[in-house]
């Protein structure tokens, strides 16, 4: 599509070669100095639900929840990373969460253990953030590579009235893309949505009755 509509831009406007050649010679310039000169920015997405159960019992399922079993949004079909489960090894500082995707398995060494109101950890490892959609198996493109990367992520639970919790997902990253403000646009968009099927899952667990939540 965008090729069709840079043709018709081109065929109408009928520019002279000598700006062509001009435009072939500074535009990778141009891409190659922003490569170099800037550092990708750290970028974090924040996301938020209140359950109807006390800190006490959505911590439990923070740490560690079964295999999410609601149906994926459709965007999610398309390749895109899709959150599956989580795991931990250990308790307190120290300990290791696995939180395990379409694409593979986050390593997350726990580094904040404040129970039952604070959960923070790093990422030490971290599958490819899309698959490609291709007739041919095992594509494995540069550009899915190295440059959307998870640097670390926290869950909060703030106490609040009538037995409630609010609780926060956030995760810190950087896009090495350029031009980094469109690629972040859409970025902290499916970051948020990942988050949300995640909370979610945790608000029901901890609603659940046989859980602990509310009767």
């Amino acid at each position: 599509m965008g090729g069709l509509i840079g043709k018709m831009i081109a065929d109408a406007t009928q520019r002279p070669a000598r700006e062509l050649a001009a435009a072939l010679v500074v535009l990778p310039l141009v891409a190659g100095g922003e490569a170099l000169f800037l550092a990708p920015s750290e970028n974090v997405v924040l996301t938020v639900v209140e359950v109807d159960a006390p800190p006490e019992i959505v911590w439990k399922h923070v740490v560690g929840f079964p295999e999410l079993t609601n149906q994926p949004a459709w965007y999610f079909a398309w390749g895109i990373a899709c959150p599956l489960r989580a795991t931990i090894e250990g308790q307190g500082i120290g300990a290791t969460r696995f939180c395990e995707f379409t694409t593979g398995t986050f390593v997350e060494p726990i580094t904040a253990w404040e129970h039952p109101s604070r959960l923070a950890f790093d990422v030490t490892r971290q599958p490819p953030a899309l698959i490609e959609l291709s007739p041919y198996r095992h594509v494995h493109p540069p550009h899915f590579s190295g440059y959307l990367t998870s640097k670390r992520g926290e869950f909060r639970l703030t106490e609040l009235p009538g037995g409630r919790t609010r609780l926060e997902g956030r995760t810190w990253y950087t896009f090495a893309m350029y031009p980094e403000p469109y690629w972040t646009l859409w970025s902290d968009m499916l970051i948020h949505r990942i988050h949300g099927r995640v909370l979610e899952h945790i608000k029901q667990l901890s609603e659940a009755p046989a859980n602990g939540g509310p009767s």
